[in-house]
């Protein structure tokens, strides 16, 4: 009993995998802040967008996914996570804090820093995969939508079941296998799957 503790003890402790922390609505900025001050590497991705009003419009800085703050980590120190004001608790699966896969967090990293003009998008299950040929953003993968001659690559966070998407021109695109395609034909990749928010939970 005291061996398996100290096992788990000691994968947190090397552990560097993304997790998603639940929290308030409009609070993303506060916990990513706070958690930051106490030593926490985040990530809050954030797009602009502009609200109109009758008497004014305003620019706004909003996060690309409501309600969620990803931690890289640190899941050895989950009391001064959890007690951090905003925190409702981990996004869980079968009872643990569900790791993110590192290509999901890297790619929406890569997104939101080209400067390309992003914005949260129904989660899809879906649809034709395809990855980028050229550019800034060589090599991310996504699913292809067209809407009014408009192609959007989305990218999809699996186990919150959310994703975001980017105007990309049909040429700078390739298609592609699925990623289940691909991981059947080479037999496992390594890492289990989810099938979204059905299969997550929050745990305080």
């Amino acid at each position: 009993m005291l061996s398996k503790s100290l096992t788990a003890t000691e994968n947190y402790l090397s552990d560097s995998s993304w997790y998603a922390l639940y929290t308030r609505h409009q609070h993303e900025k506060m916990v990513d802040q706070v958690l930051t001050n106490k030593g926490f590497n985040t990530f809050l991705p954030l797009y602009a967008t502009t609200h109109n009003w009758k008497d004014r419009t305003k620019s706004l800085t909003l996060p690309l996914f409501p309600c969620y703050v990803f931690l890289k980590g640190g899941i050895e120190r989950r009391l001064q996570i959890l007690t951090t004001p905003g925190i409702y608790g981990l996004v869980s699966s079968a009872g643990q804090p569900a790791a993110i896969p590192d290509i999901e967090i890297e790619a929406i990293r890569r997104v939101v820093e080209s400067g390309a003009r992003v914005e949260a998008h129904p989660y899809l299950k879906c649809g034709n995969w395809v990855r980028v040929k050229n550019g800034p953003l060589t090599g991310i993968e996504g699913i292809l939508v067209r809407k009014k001659n408009i192609s959007r690559l989305v990218l999809s966070v699996e186990i919150l079941g959310t994703a975001a998407a980017i105007e990309v021109a049909a040429l700078q695109v390739e298609a592609i296998n699925t990623p289940r395609d691909r991981d059947a034909r080479t037999g496992a990749d390594g890492r289990s799957r989810h099938s979204g928010p059905s299969g997550a939970f929050v745990s305080a």
